[in-house]
């Protein structure tokens, strides 16, 4: 299952003025909303659960993985893996001319060499080899796919259309 923090993220910036509210991941609301949404999620769901986040900030990961591993969840035989997808082009938070996450590259970066990261998950262009990664640390077999150019291309536009922002 995948569960995606950031779209607590973005109800806050449809909900919240818009000035001066920067990146949602410096947002108490938002920490606590990841916490809100996971907790539930960890406890309900009986396979692995994929949360994939930016949590960079100081302090972002014990309020959010550190809160869940103290209710006993999120507990995996191996380190937390990090994992930075550079989906968001534009919109509020967002640097001039450039994405947020590549705005975010030196802090990231720098983050990423302390211990509550010290296992890393690098991610490439192709969501295959991605996904054949986090299958690999997560035990799983991956089913062949079978769906075919045509109908992945028509999902790819449908999945992409359900992501346009209007704010």
């Amino acid at each position: 299952m995948i569960c995606a923090p950031g779209r607590v993220g973005f109800g806050l910036h449809r909900t919240l003025p818009r000035e001066p509210l920067g990146a949602f991941h410096d947002l108490a609301s938002w920490r606590q909303g990841v916490v809100e949404v996971l907790g539930p999620t960890l406890t309900r769901h009986d396979g692995v659960v994929i949360a994939p986040m930016t949590v960079i900030g100081p302090g972002h990961f014990p309020e959010t993985v550190g809160r869940l591993r103290e209710r006993g969840l999120g507990r995996s035989p191996g380190p937390v893996r990090a994992i930075s997808v550079g989906r968001w082009q534009g919109g509020r938070g967002a640097a001039p001319g450039g994405s947020w996450a590549v705005a975010q590259l030196d802090r990231g970066l720098t983050r990423l060499r302390e211990p509550e990261f010290a296992g890393h998950l690098w991610t490439d262009p192709t969501v295959p080899r991605t996904a054949g990664r986090i299958a690999v640390l997560a035990g799983l077999t991956l089913t062949p796919d079978r769906e075919g150019a045509l109908r992945t291309r028509l999902r790819q536009a449908r999945v992409g259309l359900k992501h346009i922002r209007s704010d």
